[in-house]
């Protein structure tokens, strides 16, 4: 987060926090290499579904709200719901604007759109809803002016969570699907990909509930992403977004109703 940030709001938090159980940090099977680590804490009754920031604001996203933070002062300016609002599940900054991810999880059949968030106007709106999507919208990243899509399958049906690629201009045409590896899958403990962010060449995307980021690359040739390594990272799962100011990432730590801001160990 930026220096001015109070070193005292940041040092009560770290305090007033416990850290997660060694048993909890180990229940991944795969092996983890570093990753990131925690530069500072943020508490938020409202840091139960993902985090996301630009240079001013800190979000919080539960469930049915987007609740703003002033990232200096780390203090609430506004919360933000819509009728309909059922499960947000991840944010991405775009144009000025967050991007939520949402479904109607857990009911079937699936039903998922993306909500827009405008800071300035304080409202969330519906941007897009899919028609008939393949899973429940996890998260959704522009990337070249196209937009990356994750539907998540749950349970047994895990392994038919898809990555969807679009055409730039929208999501009349779809350019592109693709699985994720086995090895990721059986990682899952039954949930899926809860995040994810582009980082360069790379896909960073994140566990349900484990405290690992999955290094995935998009494959040349076929249709199934490439693991590279699993990452060791602060936040136990769940939507994580790019942060523009530290150039590092801002998750949560649901189980402690707090926003993660996290930085390189490397």
């Amino acid at each position: 987060m930026p220096t001015s940030y109070p070193s005292l709001i940041i040092a009560a938090a770290l305090a007033a926090w416990p850290a997660l159980p060694a048993t909890a940090a180990e229940t991944t099977t795969l092996r983890r290499t570093a990753g990131w680590t925690t530069r500072s804490l943020l508490a938020s009754p409202h840091a139960t579904q993902a985090a996301a920031a630009d240079d001013r604001r800190v979000y919080a996203i539960s469930n049915t709200t987007v609740a703003t933070y002033d990232r200096r002062t780390g203090r609430q300016l506004a919360t933000a719901t819509a009728p309909g609002t059922e499960h947000l599940n991840s944010g991405f900054m775009h144009d000025g604007r967050l991007f939520c991810a949402h479904s109607n999880y857990p009911a079937t059949p699936p039903e998922s759109d993306i909500r827009v968030f405008d800071p300035d106007a304080g409202r969330l709106e519906v941007f897009h809803r899919f028609a008939d999507p393949p899973g429940s919208l996890v998260w959704c990243v522009v990337r070249d002016g196209a937009w990356w899509c994750c539907f998540a399958g749950y349970g047994l049906d895990n392994g038919r969570t898809v990555l969807v690629e679009y055409a730039p201009g929208g999501f009349d045409h779809e350019r592109r699907r693709f699985t994720f590896p086995e090895a990721v899958i059986a990682d899952w403990d039954g949930m899926s990909a809860s995040g994810g962010v582009f980082s360069g060449c790379d896909l960073l995307v994140s566990h349900h509930h484990f405290p690992v980021l999955y290094r995935l690359r998009v494959p040349d040739v076929g249709t199934t992403l490439e693991l590279v390594e699993a990452l060791a990272c602060p936040f136990p799962g769940q939507g994580f977004a790019a942060d523009p100011v530290t150039g590092g990432l801002v998750g949560i730590d649901r189980p402690h109703r707090r926003i993660v801001f996290a930085v390189p160990e490397r």
